[in-house]
């Protein structure tokens, strides 16, 4: 009786352990765990550039300054510069670049005609040094002020030239390139035709050196051979005086010996 009832309490767990594993078996495979790719970071935004402060401390641009800001043309350069992708090239003139310029006035432009002339010094595009050599081949280029306002690059063994038909000019130095601005220094004021006009006047030639000519007081080879002393009329009357006297004592002496032997 009792091996009987050890026997079916076997028998039951024997079962129970079976059913288990069964349904483990038989249960699908936990999902395996997913790993998430982190999400790259943004790319920094470029850097802003404060146009009016960097043309205040860059170097003596404080005429242009003044133009770009009494014509409100400053607000356009900077929208361009740090609202767009493209970025901004501006060619700056120095202060005696105005002072030099005679003809034509720009006191006898209109309001339209100012901010236009002063969107003709900026490109509405970052351009590199480096990158001018591609553009001379593109020229003319057009400007920020549009339309017939374009610019001609020549890049002469990395000497950029530019050419507005009334300027010729050449960048001399750098002030900022760092995209998306580039400020670059011109010694001109670019002055375009869309203005000014197609009747250009012609450029001066440059005055011929001066023929280095001897002073007319100076001694020539002749005259500084012909300087040497020569005998005065005095001197010669003198030796002849003593010439005469040195015979006349011979003569005496002769006379008086011819007396004493006779």
């Amino acid at each position: 009786m009792e091996f009987s009832r050890i026997f079916t309490v076997s028998c039951s767990v024997l079962l129970m352990c079976s059913s288990l594993a069964y349904g483990q078996a038989a249960s699908p495979p936990a999902p395996a765990a997913m790993t998430q790719t982190p999400t790259p970071a943004p790319a920094p935004a470029p850097e802003y550039v404060n146009l009016t402060y960097l043309l205040s401390v860059a170097g003596p641009f404080e005429t242009f300054l003044n133009y770009l800001e009494s014509t409100k043309v400053i607000d356009t350069f900077q929208n361009q510069a740090n609202n767009t992708k493209q970025g901004i090239t501006i060619f700056v003139p120095k202060d005696n670049a105005f002072k030099a310029l005679k003809k034509p006035s720009l006191s006898n432009l209109s309001s339209n005609q100012l901010q236009s002339l002063l969107l003709f010094h900026a490109l509405p595009k970052f351009y590199a040094l480096a990158d001018f050599n591609d553009l001379s081949a593109k020229s003319p280029v057009s400007t920020l002020a549009g339309g017939q306002y374009t610019l001609n690059f020549t890049d002469d063994s990395g000497t950029v030239h530019l050419d507005s038909g009334w300027s010729k000019t050449k960048i001399t130095s750098a002030v900022h390139s760092t995209d998306p601005v580039a400020i670059y220094q011109v010694d001109k004021v670019l002055l375009p035709e869309a203005i000014f006009g197609t009747d250009i006047p012609p450029t001066p030639a440059p005055a011929p050196s001066p023929d280095i000519s001897p002073a007319a007081d100076s001694p020539s080879a002749e005259s500084k051979g012909d300087s040497s002393p020569k005998s005065s009329p005095s001197n010669s009357s003198s030796h002849r005086i003593i010439n005469l006297g040195i015979w006349n004592q011979l003569v005496l002496a002769v006379l008086g010996g011819v007396v004493l032997f006779s």
